[in-house]
């Protein structure tokens, strides 16, 4: 083609729905043959698609860098620009988006074509308005047709995802935006179709026609969809108004955003954009220059010399470096190829073999293999190395070895893996498909093309797949197109709880929960309707507070339960957050919330998550509910509370302090020189209040009482973290637990006045009574196997006999299963407890409530108390009895070390030392120091 001749040129030049493409497409199949050349592979794809369904397939070629279908009849060519075939002749030629003329990575070879690619007949560029003044000066006598828009573009402002319109077509700039983008669509609104420069033709059709046949009502896309993709679209959601463009991450100019906005709309029917909320609104003046096409017009166009001097790498390199003469046009910025030609002219084999016009020649095609995976410098500059070495190599002829294209090609033969993976595939594909389709670099060219053909088909048809399975779900994308219908509906609350909308049973109010209906689960889950829900109910539940803040008085109102199995109030509180396991704060007849707890012990509501009850009259019922709750407590904790006021002084002071610490039960030899000191007036006292001193456990009487126990069974709960046992009512002297217990579970039974004696729970006084009979029977005379336990003193414990040892053992005592079946006490050891190795740790454990080799079940490691001695320090014991130290022992071996020459005999201690109380703590400290 020739820049000479009288053919005419021509360019149509507008925003986008002018219908230049429509208009250039109708010329060309006026000529007889004719060529377009587009920007983007999807393009050249989408106008050859439609002009072999109105020419016959025949008649029509595609040529791009990955697939070349060019049949021998061919008469139209349907092309990416820098695939177009320079030495054929067409009547008819046009170059689209001729403005991309001043792009810094592409903008050379769009401006190539602009000074030197013409029709015999006609030649057209298409294009947006800006190129203007730089076509009039770069070719004098153009005639420039503008068109205007079909339709009106409008801004609407910013958005939230979830409130966008359907057939919005949602633009970012990464594929992981894209992708994340797509997933938050498919959860609110059924899913999205993906659209990326990254994809093959295949799957993008494929996700656009699942987009146009309304499977989905979004379309997330990167700015691919700006260069002239014909979609249905009404509005255009930038969710992003900055882009890298190899470089920087830089802001959209006003023309790229109103070239990627202008997909909104079709024909006559008008379209609108804006941004996500993230995004926030563009500037008046942005929004007016886009809305009016109004754009600042290109200053300069990159060129690049087409006059290339392949006597040597030098030679090439140089002149690739020219300069244009003509001030319209600037040097384009180092390209891909340039940088790839430079870099491998510095390795010495490769210059070696790049010698004379044919060898640098070929050296240039092999830079200029695009980078469709855009590998970072080294990957894709070594898959050239590669390229120029087995095109060099002595023997090969010219063309690569069909074994290593063969491997490579199968390598990529692969569906398996994520997203990512396959998107890489299918890129690694497409610059093996560019190197099969380059004439004479392929011995059997057409079978490669096949293969790579083959490979990348699979590769799309699982990538459209697993986009389909990943961001879009049919089923809440159909709930979401009936949302639509209803969102002008609104919904309607019944005085019996149920919701409709639009005729339609949703769900119901029970109480103060939302219950939806299983059917409307997806309806819900759809932003804008739920929305909508929960402020009717809000709403009716305004109304509903304010008679209930009208009342004087809740405490009626207020009811605490067990929580029941079924009850579904989506927020049961764990022991960990301070709620109850199962009471239920009811009110009205309905579940408010769960009883819980603070960190001092006062019970608190919690409340489930409930978005549609009004807040602030919420809050004002939760104080007045947690007041009545602070008051039933205080009542049910009365004597507690009594005590803590009372007016005692000294060690019965002390004693009551314990006591309201430890919830009502403390054990008595915490206490033990607290009671040692009381008089006989601070007992009575003591007395006066429901105390009992027992020898176990000191204790508040009133506050296990039966009806005692109804009112703080709730609160047990709460403060403990677990429901207390219907049968710990105060009234049963024992009651049978499943092991092991839980702390817990030991909590809230300590806390109502049982003590965990092995499998059962005793009450306090019952304890107290059993370990004074007990004591009793080991003081009386004793026969051969020790004193066997009369059945009448387990009587009154329901206890049955085979609980009975290890019920004794938790009190202390030794105790074994006679030959007649009988229980018997045995006298207390002072030997210490056995231990047992724990396999896990490798340390010493008690061995508690664990028969012994004799069938004796030991009693826990707990030091019997002993008697004060007259006179001396009630608090002291006297010291066991030290034996005999072996002489020949390492350990005396090395304390006569540490006590010299002068020192005591380490195997024969000095005998009133060693019996000494406060002797041996002195040596206690010393070893401790």
């Amino acid at each position: 083609m020739s820049a000479d001749g009288p053919s005419r040129l021509r360019a149509v030049l507008g925003p986008t729905n002018t219908g230049k493409t429509h208009l250039a497409v109708e010329r060309m199949l006026a000529h007889r043959t004719g060529m377009m050349g587009f920007p983007l592979r999807l393009l050249a794809r989408e106008v050859y698609d439609r002009v072999a369904r109105a020419k016959g397939a025949d008649k029509v070629a595609l040529i791009t860098g990955e697939e070349k279908i060019v049949p021998p009849e061919a008469r139209y060519f349907l092309c990416t620009v820098e695939s177009m075939p320079l030495d054929l002749g067409v009547e008819f030629l046009c170059i689209d988006e001729i403005q991309l003329a001043a792009d810094p990575d592409r903008g050379h070879i769009f401006t190539d074509r602009l000074l030197h690619a013409r029709g015999f007949a006609e030649t057209m560029f298409l294009g947006a308005e800006t190129i203007a003044p730089l076509l009039r000066r770069l070719l004098p006598g153009i005639e420039i047709d503008s068109r205007p828009r079909m339709s009106k573009l409008a801004y609407t402002g910013a958005k939230s995802l979830t409130r966008l319109p359907p057939r919005t077509a949602i633009v970012a700039f990464s594929a992981a935006d894209v992708y994340a983008i797509a997933e938050i669509m498919r959860r609110q609104r059924g899913g999205a179709a993906v659209v990326m420069g990254a994809l093959s033709p295949r799957t993008r059709n494929a996700q656009v026609e699942m987009y146009q046949q309304g499977e989905v009502d979004f379309l997330v896309a990167t700015d691919a969809i700006g260069m002239g993709l014909n979609l249905d679209v009404d509005h255009v959601c930038f969710a992003s108004t900055r882009k890298y463009d190899g470089r920087d991450l830089r802001p959209l100019s006003a023309q790229e955003l109103a070239q990627i906005a202008g997909r909104a709309g079709r024909h006559l029917r008008n379209g609108s954009f804006g941004t996500t909320a993230e995004v926030g609104g563009l500037s008046p003046d942005l929004v007016d220059a886009i809305e009016d096409h109004d754009f600042q017009p290109l200053r300069r166009l990159f060129w690049r010399s087409r006059a290339l001097d392949f006597r040597s790498i030098d030679h090439l390199v140089r002149s690739l470096d020219v300069l244009p003469d003509i001030d319209a046009l600037a040097p384009a910025p180092p390209a891909e190829d340039y940088l790839a030609l430079v870099h491998m002219g510095r390795q010495p084999e490769l210059r070696e073999r790049a010698r004379g016009h044919d060898a640098v020649r070929l050296l240039w095609d092999v830079c200029r293999v695009p980078d469709f995976h855009a590998a970072v410098g080294a990957g894709h500059v070594g898959l050239l190395r590669r390229l120029f070495l087995h095109l060099t190599q002595p023997g090969n002829e010219g063309r690569l070895p069909a074994a290593w294209l063969g491997d490579n090609l199968a390598r990529l033969d692969r569906v398996d893996g994520d997203l990512d993976r396959l998107t890489e595939r299918l890129a690694r594909i497409r610059t093996w498909s560019y190197i099969a389709n380059r004439p004479g670099w392929v011995a059997d060219a057409g079978e490669f093309q096949m293969m790579a053909r083959r490979i990348e088909d699979r590769l799309s048809d699982a990538l459209h797949d697993r986009l389909t399975q990943r961001f879009v779900d049919r089923d809440m994308a159909r709930a979401s197109r009936q949302a639509e219908a209803w969102r002008a509906v609104e919904p309607l609350v019944a005085h019996d709880g149920r919701v409709d909308l639009d005729g339609r049973d949703i769900g119901r109010l029970a109480g103060f929960d939302f219950r939806p209906d299983p059917e409307a689960a997806l309806l819900l889950e759809i932003r804008p309707v739920r929305e909508r829900v929960r402020k009717a109910l809000r709403r009716f539940m305004e109304a509903r507070f304010a008679r209930l803040a009208a009342l004087p008085d809740l405490s009626a109102l207020v009811v605490l339960a067990n929580a029941s199995a079924a009850d579904e109030t989506g927020g049961e509180g764990m022991p960990g957050d301070g709620a109850a396991d199962g009471i239920d704060v009811r009110m009205d007849g309905a579940v408010l919330g769960r009883l819980g707890r603070d960190t001092e012990g006062r019970p608190r509501l919690v409340l489930p998550h409930r978005d549609h009850l009004p807040p602030e009259p919420l809050a004002d019922l939760v104080r007045r509910v947690e007041q009545v709750l602070a008051d039933r407590a205080a009542e049910a904790d009365e004597p507690l509370l009594r005590l803590a006021a009372g007016a005692l002084k000294g060690p019965a002071r002390g004693i009551a302090f314990q006591m309201v610490e430890a919830g009502g039960i403390t054990d008595a030899t915490i206490a033990r020189d607290l009671v040692a000191g009381l008089d006989d007036d601070q007992k009575r006292r003591l007395a006066r209040f429901g105390v009992r001193l027992g020898r176990r456990y000191l204790y508040l009487k009133p506050l296990f009482e039966p009806g005692r126990i109804a009112l703080r069974r709730p609160f047990i709960a709460a403060r403990s973290g677990a429901l207390l046992p219907e049968a710990a009512d105060g009234v049963r002297t024992s009651l049978s637990l499943d092991l092991p217990v839980s702390p817990a579970r030991a909590t809230a039974l300590r806390t109502a006045g049982y003590v965990v004696l092995g499998p059962r729970a005793v009450r306090v006084d019952m304890v107290e009574r059993l370990d004074a009979q007990c004591r009793a029977l080991l003081r009386g005379p004793q026969v051969a196997g020790g004193s066997a336990v009369d059945t009448a003193l387990l009587a009154p414990l329901g206890c049955p006999p085979a609980d009975a040892p290890a019920l004794l053992a938790g009190l202390g005592y030794r105790c074994q299963a006679g030959e007649d079946g009988r229980v018997m006490l045995l006298p207390q050891k002072t030997r210490r407890p056995a231990r047992s190795r724990d396999k896990g740790t490798g340390t010493a454990a008690p061995v508690r409530n664990a028969p012994s080799a004799d069938g004796v079940v030991e009693a826990p490691a707990a030091p019997a108390a002993r008697k004060p001695r007259r006179g001396g320090n009630p608090g002291a014991t006297r010291p066991a009895p030290v034996a005999a130290i072996d002489p020949t022992n390492p350990f005396a071996k090395l304390g006569a070390l540490f006590a010299g020459p002068g020192g005591q005999d380490a195997a024969a201690p000095d005998e009133a030392r060693r019996n000494t109380p406060a002797g041996s703590a002195r040596i206690r400290r010393g070893a401790s120091r």
